[in-house]
């Protein structure tokens, strides 16, 4: 299957390669995220973040177990922060402060295992403060 892309838009560019993308990330397995390994060992919880307006999603993998590590800038926060919650991101300890009323949607998504329980979350916040606040260095990449 071969699709063009015309590059005289670069915002239209990006949608286009974005509405391509994402049908294949949403049918693909991710067998190494959350998925035990041969030696019964938990692979950690895939975080990502998508934003309408940027059209961007990014992500990246925290592992917990033994020690807090992978790609995370903070995972040794973000651990204790889920381990706090009992891998619930709902219940994630949410940070004090204020954020303006700017309409940014942000969606953010985990999925995986954390200590050996199952991890499938998905919320959307009105912004990337609000996101922030709720869910404290888990998304903070």
């Amino acid at each position: 299957m071969s699709t063009r892309i015309s590059t005289r838009h670069p915002i239209r560019t990006a949608m286009a390669a974005l509405a391509l993308a994402v049908p294949l990330l949403a049918t693909q397995s991710a067998p190494a995220v959350g998925a035990a390994s041969a030696d019964g060992k938990t692979q950690g919880v895939f975080l990502s973040i998508s934003s309408s307006r940027k059209a961007a999603i990014r992500g990246v993998l925290l592992q917990c177990e033994p020690k807090p590590r992978g790609r995370h800038p903070k995972a040794a926060e973000a651990c204790a922060a889920l381990d706090k919650a009992h891998g619930n991101l709902a219940a994630l300890p949410r940070k004090r402060g204020h954020c303006t009323m700017q309409h940014a949607p942000v969606t953010v998504a985990a999925r995986g295992s954390h200590r050996k329980k199952a991890v499938n979350w998905k919320k959307t916040f009105p912004n990337a403060c609000a996101m922030h606040l709720a869910t404290g260095p888990v998304f903070d990449f």
